[in-house]
């Protein structure tokens, strides 16, 4: 007999009663939605770029860096294996072309001994040594980074493109946790970051109309560097040079490198002059409060503190004036490291350099044994905030520059809404009204059962957190039609038995039984289209195969729970003596 038992009732009823619950903060205002009590859902959709307006950027990683600085570092690891492993003599070390660096071995002799532990090194073992470990990466897969050529006593090493190509995709994952952590904190809600081809990285964050803010949080390659200044500074009586002098250099070097040597080309009387050591020790850097200021800071490694170390960064004020400054701890390692640094330079200055540029400069007073410190640089709040956020998500394995910049208003976003919301009535009425025609009362629990399948998926949509983007409006319109399709089918297939003289009760529960196999069947087949476009897709492509996956489901539940529980309890009423189709 055609009927449900209150057991497959009840589960049915609360789950169309949990997604209402959930689909209400939606059509609610925020602050009708702030005042719910607090054990009732109030997170509505989120919506997406295209609906609230935002920022959109393409990042892209400097290949051209990033190959100097593979090469600069193998450089360095060529250099200790000569000297430490091999132990021979060479000459000629040193970057020969953009993709290459070569060495000459002095005795012919050792070349066989040379080249053993040479050739380690054309291998990228990211989980440790080289640029990779630098860098962070992790695993244990080796990959050839570098071709070797030995032609007699001459050693090239040349750079691989499947081996860069694997070194830049290691470097932007490394890349895409960095940036979601930078952004993330921001207090964003629902931004999009995606790896694009082989070096972009497409970043999308709805409702952040602050897109310069954006390209310097995420710009900052995050570098800090803790270095002692040298004893001469070019502000130092009769050591200043002429204006003309530093704007040259600033225009032709600190724009492109952000750092610097003067050169005595450029210039008659150089800061240093007068000590030859200042110059081969220290290198010139620019201040960040005073661009066509520049400082000389320690070129020792020994002298140097890095910001790897760095556990946690926090915008606080200054006690002692109020001003914004940024609070940061280091883990045991660095600490150790920083209170030596402090304790053995007490009454001199050392420079905060955060991407080769100093942001503070102040005097050791006392050793620093807490592992803590302040950075303070005439920041603003909102400086002091970001400069903290990109400190605590930690340095970039690779510059990045922006190749494509976007700016979404809200009216664009506006204008969007509206035209779905209108798009979406017009549907929904129109199904309405054709089902009633078609089907009579059928056509009302029909329609009764499409509102619940909208409930649910909206309620869904909102339960998982999920970004609304006018694609995902279309999506919902074209659920609203399939919902209505497998109530069709079900209502033909009733006229079918019908008319094969069958009793109202038999044709109801053939009707409903038959025409499973084939809604089964039409909403599997969309379901795979959807995965597909969800694994293949990307941006509003997702958000369309999402709301649809989802949509496909909410309507297999209503066709054959919800309208045939309604149908069940009409039956149970009103022992019909025949079907109103």
């Amino acid at each position: 007999m055609f009927q449900l038992s209150k057991w497959k009732t009840i589960p049915i009823l609360l789950i169309v009663l949990m997604g209402i619950l959930f689909s209400i903060p939606n059509f609610l205002s925020a602050d009708t939605r702030a005042k719910l009590p607090d054990f009732l859902p109030s997170s509505p959709m989120v919506l997406g770029l295209d609906l609230q307006g935002g920022s959109h950027l393409v990042l892209e990683v400097d290949s051209k860096k990033f190959k100097d600085d593979l090469l600069k570092q193998l450089v360095g690891d060529i250099r200790h294996v000569m000297r430490n492993t091999a132990k021979v003599r060479y000459s000629g070390l040193g970057k020969k072309s953009q993709d290459s660096v070569g060495i000459t071995i002095k005795n012919p002799a050792d070349v066989e001994k040379a080249l053993k532990p040479l050739t380690a090194l054309t291998k990228d073992n990211s989980a440790g040594g080289g640029l990779g470990n630098a860098m962070g990466f992790g695993g244990a897969q080796s990959a050839d980074l570098y071709t070797i050529d030995v032609k007699g006593q001459k050693i090239t090493f040349t750079l691989s493109k499947p081996g860069l190509n694997k070194k830049i995709g290691l470097a932007i994952e490394h890349i895409l946790k960095i940036l979601s952590d930078r952004i993330n904190s921001l207090g964003t809600t629902e931004p999009s970051i995606q790896r694009q081809g082989v070096d972009r990285i497409l970043v999308q964050v709805p409702g952040l109309q602050d897109p310069k803010r954006l390209k310097d949080l995420l710009g900052k390659t995050a570098k800090l560097n803790f270095q002692l200044q040298c004893d001469s500074q070019p502000t130092a009586a009769g050591q200043t040079p002429p204006l003309e002098c530093e704007a040259v250099a600033l225009q032709g070097e600190i724009k492109k490198q952000k750092q610097f040597k003067l050169k005595r080309a450029l210039c008659d009387k150089l800061p240093g002059d007068a000590d030859k050591d200042v110059v081969a020790d220290c290198k010139l850097l620019p201040t960040e409060a005073e661009p066509m200021r520049v400082m000389w800071v320690k070129n020792t490694r020994s002298a140097i503190v890095g910001g790897q170390n760095l556990v946690d960064a926090q915008p606080g004020f200054d006690s002692r004036n109020g001003q914004p400054i940024v609070n940061f701890r280091f883990n045991t390692a660095g600490g150790l490291q920083f209170g030596e640094l402090t304790r053995k330079n007490v009454g001199r200055q050392f420079a905060i350099i955060l991407d080769n540029e100093v942001v503070s400069a102040p005097v050791i007073q006392t050793a620093i044994l807490g592992g803590s410190g302040q950075i303070s640089g005439n920041f603003t709040v909102t400086e002091a905030k970001d400069l903290a956020i990109v400190l605590r998500s930690g340095a970039l394995p690779a510059e990045l520059t922006i190749v494509e910049e976007r700016t979404v208003g809200p009216s664009l976003g506006r204008d969007s809404v509206r035209a779905g919301f209108i798009a979406s009535i017009i549907g929904l009425i129109s199904i309405l009204i054709f089902m009633i025609i078609s089907y009579r009362l059928f056509g009302i629990f029909a329609n009764i059962a499409l509102l619940a399948n909208l409930f649910l998926l909206v309620g869904i949509l909102s339960a998982l957190g999920a970004t609304l983007t006018l694609p995902g409006i279309a999506g919902i319109v074209l659920t609203m039609g399939m919902a209505v399709d497998s109530n069709v089918l079900v209502f033909e297939r009733i006229r079918e038995e019908m008319a094969a003289k069958r009793g109202p009760l038999n044709a109801i529960e053939i009707g409903f039984e038959k025409a499973l196999a084939t809604i089964l069947d039409a909403n599997f087949t969309t379901f795979i289209a959807a995965v597909v476009l969800f694994g293949l897709g990307s941006g509003p492509i997702k958000g369309f195969a999402v709301t649809l996956g989802l949509g496909i489901i909410t309507t297999v539940f209503t066709a054959f729970t919800f309208t045939r529980m309604v149908v069940a309890y009409w039956v149970a009423v009103k022992r019909p003596k025949s079907v109103p189709l």
